[in-house]
This record gives structure tokens, C-alpha cells and sequence, in this order.
């Protein structure tokens, strides 16, 4: 990106009534190679599984179709040939909004029956210029979409939604018609200029709780409110494992001080070589809160100190399994884990000079080597999170 910002993107959603399955589908894609993240929200006529299976399928077919640099009316053609139609009401069984950023930083949205997607500079509203692609073929002919492209700012949000957001209230006494888009860009507003610096997991949580309360906490509709906020990026260090050569302990230990942003040492033996360099004393904790890791430890300069290998392995399970209504515990891996989920750049300082603890052959097959356990930590965080990260071994 050219500009020196963070594209911070999260989507909450609740489901339908008593519905285990949300009929709305969130689907994001960062490709790495070219620089481009890929956003959609797709909106299954109906709730439930079936409802899913149709957003589904929308949501896929977008993001593979803007994937491979489709153009807006050939990508949208397509999907509408694809995506089955109501015979009675002769209307798509799904509604889609698409959201890509390429490698200049640029901002294309394109969006087909969800409600109007919301351009925020700050707290207020920023109105980019849309055009309307009328549909050609005789299945899809004279069907709109909306299409938009705009180079984005610091502190901008991008928010959108499916209509269980805007119709949410809908035949109640205080809104007869829905809540409406008016009402949604004013509490978005509001909320900004509450919190300015808001993450978008916490203002799409705040939206979707003001359409749940509309709905008197019964939805009467699949509720989602996705948020895409371009920041400041927030920055963490993870430090584990002493270096291959022990010459060069001062040379790392001097990167991870001279660091801007938050730090977190991962190993015993790495936690002891920072604190001989830096001439700091380690503080144990007495408290165990995971019976499965050692206690967690401080010092001055460093934000967390844990156990090395195992914590590790455990912040990566954690990882895999988290959702956005997954409680985390207090134990040492939970925290790193909302440590990394409230990180944008994330830097791993890894050391590949073997712990020989670790090549007994009685521990268990599933501690694994520090640089495996990294790897696959890096691929969750950039693919599950859309987080930036680099790894750094030596």
C-alpha cells in the first residue's frame, strides 16, 4: 500500500429467531502477491441452512470472480446466471455486497440489493461518486448494480450490512418501517465521534446489538454489520528462542528494545538473555491460571513473558478455533492471542538455536519445533485475520 495505513476488517452477525445458522455469509480474501484483500457480504433469501447455502455460494462466486480481475458487469453476469431465481417473485435468492482494495490503496465497491454501503472520512459522511451497471441477458436484463471507486484516507470506515440491520424494528412502535439507513449512518456517526479511534470489531458489535435491542432481542431477520476502518497500524513483537550464535545476542535483544509497539517474550531462556542484555531483573507470577502453562513473568520494557514452545502451540490451536463469540480464558496463551487480535503488523523475532528439553522423546509428538509452530501462527493470523506479518529467523 502507498499509504502507510492499516485496513483493519471485521463483520458481526446474529442469526435469525431461534436459528443456529446464519442465513448471511462474510467471506474475506487477502492475496498476498498482489496486494489485494478481497471483502464480501452476501445476504440468502430466507434463514437458516438454506438461506446459508445460497449466501454461500454468492459469497464464493464474488470473491472468485474479482479473484481473477473480472470487470464489474462480467463478474456480476456471471454470478447472476449462476445463482438460481425465485419463479414467483423472479428475484435472485441472494444479495451481495463486494469490497475490494488493491495495491494502490484504491477502494471498489459493488454491491447488488443490500442496503447502501456507508463511506465515513472520520464522523461524517463521504459520499464517492456511484454509477449503475444495468444488467445485459435475457435471465438478468434491466437488474442494478451499484458500483463505486475511491481512494481511500486515514481514518475512513467502510460499513455495510444486510437488511436485517436497516429493517430491524420493523412494525414497531418506534419504527414503523425499520430503523432505516438515516438512522444507521446517524449512529455510526455518533458512535465515532463518541470514539474516534473505535476498532471495527467493536462498531460493527455496536451496531449489531442496536438492531438486536430494535428487535427486542428476537431478530426478526439475520443481522450483519461488517466494517472495514483504514489506520494507524498498532504493532507487536514476539521474541522466542535464543539466537544460533550466541554472538549475536545483543545485536536481537537490541532490536526487540528498540521496537515501537508492544512486546511479548515466548521462552524462559530467551526471557533470561533479554534481561542479562538489558541489565533488567524477571518477576515471576505465582498464579496458574491454564493448569496446562507455566505462569506468566515480568519485566521492565516487555509488555508479557511466557513459556516458549507450548504456549505457542497452544496460542495456535486458539487461533484456529476462535470465533467472534469465542470467550478466551486468562491463561498465558489467551493472552497472546488478544495481544496478536489487537495487533495490525506483527513481527516474530525468532531464535533457531535448539532447546535440548525439547528432544526428549518421551515429551508429547505434538510439541513441535518453535519455527513450525510460527509458521503456522503467521498463516492463520494473515489468512483467518487479514493480519500483516513478517518472521525473522536466526
Amino acid at each position: 500500500m502507498n499509504e502507510k495505513f492499516f485496513i483493519d476488517v471485521n463483520c458481526q452477525q446474529k442469526s435469525h429467531g431461534e436459528a443456529r445458522v446464519c442465513g448471511d455469509v462474510f467471506i474475506s480474501r487477502r492475496i498476498k502477491e498482489e496486494g489485494r484483500i478481497i471483502i464480501v457480504l452476501s445476504d440468502g433469501m430466507g434463514h437458516g441452512i438454506k438461506a446459508n447455502m445460497l449466501a454461500t455460494l454468492t459469497a464464493t462466486l464474488a470473491v472468485n470472480f474479482t479473484q481473477e480481475h473480472k470487470s464489474v458487469q462480467k463478474s456480476t453476469e456471471f454470478m447472476m446466471k449462476t445463482l438460481p431465481v425465485d419463479s414467483v417473485r423472479n428475484m435472485n435468492y441472494s444479495t451481495f455486497t463486494i469490497v475490494e482494495i488493491d495495491v494502490e490503496g484504491e477502494v471498489t465497491i459493488l454491491e447488488y440489493e443490500n442496503p447502501k454501503t456507508l463511506v465515513l472520512r472520520g464522523p461524517r459522511l463521504h459520499e464517492p461518486e456511484w454509477t449503475c451497471v444495468v444488467l445485459e441477458g435475457e435471465k438478468n436484463a434491466g437488474r442494478e448494480v451499484l458500483s463505486t471507486t475511491f481512494k481511500p484516507q486515514k481514518e475512513d470506515r467502510i460499513v455495510f450490512c444486510s437488511d436485517g440491520v436497516t429493517q430491524s424494528g420493523l412494525g414497531g412502535e418506534k419504527y414503523q418501517m425499520g430503523w432505516g439507513l438515516d438512522n444507521l449512518q446517524h449512529f455510526v456517526e455518533e458512535t465515532i465521534r463518541e470514539e474516534s479511534d473505535i476498532s471495527a470489531v467493536k462498531l460493527s458489535t455496536r451496531v449489531i446489538n442496536k438492531a438486536n435491542q430494535n428487535d427486542n432481542f428476537h431478530p426478526l431477520d439475520d443481522i450483519s454489520c461488517g466494517v472495514i476502518y483504514f489506520r494507524e497500524p498498532r504493532k507487536l513483537m514476539i521474541f522466542s528462542g535464543p539466537p544460533q550464535d550466541p554472538a549475536n545476542d545483543e545485536m536481537f535483544t537490541g532490536l526487540l528494545k528498540q521496537f515501537e509497539g508492544k512486546k511479548i517474550i515466548c521462552g524462559a531462556t530467551t526471557g533470561d538473555m533479554v534481561a542479562r542484555e538489558w541489565g533488567e531483573k524477571i518477576t515471576d507470577s505465582l498464579e496458574m491460571p491454564d493448569p496446562e502453562l507455566p505462569p506468566v513473568s515480568h519485566m521492565n520494557g516487555v509488555d508479557l513473558i511466557t513459556e516458549g514452545i507450548l504456549t505457542l502451540s497452544k496460542v495456535s490451536e486458539l487461533l484456529k478455533k476462535y470465533q467472534n463469540n469465542y470467550q478466551l480464558g486468562k491463561g498465558p496463551a489467551d493472552e497472546i492471542v488478544r495481544y496478536l487480535l489487537d495487533s495490525d503488523e506483527i513481527h516474530f523475532l525468532v531464535g533457531t538455536n535448539i532447546n535440548v528439553a525439547h528432544q526428549d522423546p518421551t515429551m508429547p509428538v505434538e510439541l513441535e519445533l518453535r519455527r513450525t509452530v510460527v509458521f503456522r501462527i503467521t498463516r492463520t493470523l494473515e489468512e483467518k485475520f487479514l493480519k500483516e506479518v513478517t518472521m525473522k529467523f536466526f
